[in-house]
This record gives structure tokens, C-alpha cells and sequence, in this order.
């Protein structure tokens, strides 16, 4: 025999906070882009060439991914699952992408200068706004669950 108070437990598709596909493209790219720290560091420290060029290749599928998350925030809005942006989040995102493409033409240069010292101090100042972003949830869009309907 069924609860008489289930009807009240079944939510229904309308009530339900909408799932941002921006989110999880965010977050992966965020994790590559910050990995780049740890190849530069480790560069940094052994001077094995094949950390650098493993750093170059992270920021690039970093990047690649962060245009992944743009197409994938358009989709969103489209949709009508996003309203409107979450400035402060889309400023840091942003930020960190655009230091990172800077990044990855630091890194097309040769041996050291491809790392030491601006390629390392760009991971770094991405990987602090990624983090801030990452501790705001990766959400550069205020869905309508959030209390944002018209």
C-alpha cells in the first residue's frame, strides 16, 4: 500500500533545479589547465625537456575544452536551462582561459624560456583564478532553480 504523502515526495520535471552542461567541460578543462603547474614545476626542478612539452600539451586540450564549455554554455542558454551569467565566475573563467592561450604561446618556445619564468608565473596566476572558480562551483550561469525565475 502506497504512503499517502507520495504524491507530495515525487517532484516533478518543472520543480527540479535544471542540469548546466557547461559545468562538467569547465571543471575538466580547469583540471588540465591546472596539471600544467605541476609539468612546469616539475620541469622547473629536473630541467627533462619532456615536462615542457607535457605542459605544452595540457594547456592545449586544456584550451580545447574551454571552447568545448563555451559551445556547451550557448547550448544552455538556448535551451533555457541558463538565465543569465554569473559575472564574477565568467570573469575569472575568462581570465584564466585567456592567461592560458598567452601560456601556450609561451610555451611554443624552446627549452627553458618555454617555462622559466613567464610560463611558470602564467600557470600559476591561472591555477589561483581556477581555483576561486572552482570554489564559486564552476557554474557561469545562474540556472532557473536558483530562485531566478521571472
Amino acid at each position: 500500500m502506497l504512503a499517502p504523502n507520495l504524491s507530495e515526495s515525487i517532484v516533478s520535471s518543472a520543480d527540479r533545479a535544471p542540469f548546466l552542461l557547461h559545468r562538467g567541460f569547465i571543471g575538466a578543462g580547469a583540471v588540465l589547465l591546472m596539471a600544467a603547474l605541476i609539468t612546469d614545476y616539475t620541469y622547473y626542478t629536473t630541467a627533462l625537456w619532456q615536462w615542457a612539452n607535457f605542459s605544452a600539451w595540457l594547456i592545449t586540450a586544456g584550451l580545447i575544452v574551454m571552447l568545448v564549455a563555451v559551445v556547451s554554455l550557448l547550448i544552455d542558454f538556448a535551451t533555457g536551462h541558463a538565465r543569465r551569467l554569473n559575472p564574477a565566475s565568467f570573469m575569472l573563467v575568462t581570465a584564466a582561459a585567456l592567461l592560458s592561450l598567452v601560456n601556450a604561446f609561451v610555451h611554443s618556445r624552446d627549452a627553458w624560456t618555454s617555462v622559466v619564468p613567464q610560463g611558470i608565473l602564467l600557470s600559476v596566476v591561472s591555477t589561483i583564478l581556477l581555483v576561486i572558480a572552482g570554489a564559486r562551483g564552476w557554474s557561469l550561469a545562474v540556472s532557473r532553480a536558483s530562485g531566478d525565475r521571472p
